[in-house]
């Protein structure tokens, strides 16, 4: 699948491109790009990607090589060539087309390609092993999202998934909660303060038979969260339901608020509450495409905000 980005109306400006071309120097000095040999081989950066590509993908053609890495169809059938002198390929016509063949390593290309295989490893494992744990995770991570907004012919991954609380969640949600409700919003930080004391409270006082917690996570990145409290043995509230603003459109939302729903309905409340503000649009159309309506409604003042109090019938 191609994905076919809109062209942006102003074009990146030279102090963009310079960091770009500055990281760029700088990584391909880090990993040994600029040796006449790649790990100090008899092998070219080109050649040695091939010879990965071979080692661990099966039935490939000359074709799927050229459009896979870029490369130009003459220069690839030269590579390849060249392979073949050296005993490091070998070639079988496909049945359904006599005119191309498919490529595989030989015992003599597997292990021409071994030590290859096994440098690299060494290289990153001494590149990363300068670095605390935290810091290796954070560098794994940023380099994800050069190659996720980078790469358009990504594989599709599973978009997000959910997962209890962990340790340094609360921290987590308390600070995007309060950036993102003060940027969209214009909230001061007695909002964030609020979040904090509900998060204190919930970890203090949780109760596992009736009470949950669910964080939404997209490739390692914490995108939003939502929690289930016990108010009396009919009511449930839902607590601090929010999801960042790059994974809206993901439907993570409404699905916090459904696995809600489902629990409270489990555990045989009668009813779900939950407090927002008027002008919160968009969380209020998560709610209604939830598939329950708006039974009971109240407006109290709070950080100079109107709340609306919205009641769930679990009976529905």
């Amino acid at each position: 699948m191609t994905i076919h980005h809109q062209p942006n109306n102003e074009a990146p400006n030279k102090q963009l491109i310079d960091a770009v071309r500055a990281f760029n120097r700088f990584y391909t000095r880090q990993i040994g790009l600029l040796d006449e040999g790649l790990l100090k081989s008899a092998f070219s950066l080109t050649e040695a990607r091939v010879l990965y590509e071979l080692a661990h993908r099966d039935s490939l053609t000359a074709t799927d090589l050229g459009r896979d890495l870029g490369l130009d169809a003459g220069y690839v059938s030269r590579l390849l060539k060249k392979f073949e002198r050296l005993d490091l390929i070998s070639r079988s016509t496909l049945v359904s087309d006599a005119r191309q063949s498919t490529i595989a390593l030989t015992p003599a290309g597997r292990n021409a390609f071994a030590p290859l295989n096994m440098d690299s490893h060494d290289q990153v494992a001494a590149l990363l092993d300068r670095l605390p744990a935290s810091e290796q995770d954070r560098l794994v991570k940023s380099m994800r999202t050069v190659q996720a907004l980078l790469d358009e012919s990504a594989e599709p991954k599973i978009p997000y998934l959910l997962r209890p609380l962990q340790i340094g969640d609360i921290g987590w949600v308390t600070r995007r909660q309060g950036m993102l409700y003060a940027q969209d919003y214009g909230w001061d930080e007695t909002y964030e303060a609020l979040v904090a004391e509900i998060l204190a409270a919930f970890v203090k006082s949780f109760d596992p038979k009736w009470e949950r917690s669910w964080i939404a996570e997209r490739d390692g990145e914490v995108v939003g969260s939502v929690f289930v409290v016990r108010k009396s043995p009919e009511v449930a509230k839902l607590r601090l339901l929010y999801v960042e603003p790059s994974a809206r459109g993901l439907g993570i939302g409404k699905r916090l608020v459904e696995e809600c729903i489902g629990f409270a309905r489990a555990k045989g409340y009668k009813t779900l509450t939950l407090w927002t503000n008027d002008i919160l649009t968009a969380a209020r159309h998560i709610y209604q495409a939830a598939g329950f309506k708006l039974i009971d409604e109240e407006r109290h003042h709070s950080f100079g905000k109107d709340l609306v109090g919205q009641t769930w019938d679990l009976d529905l």
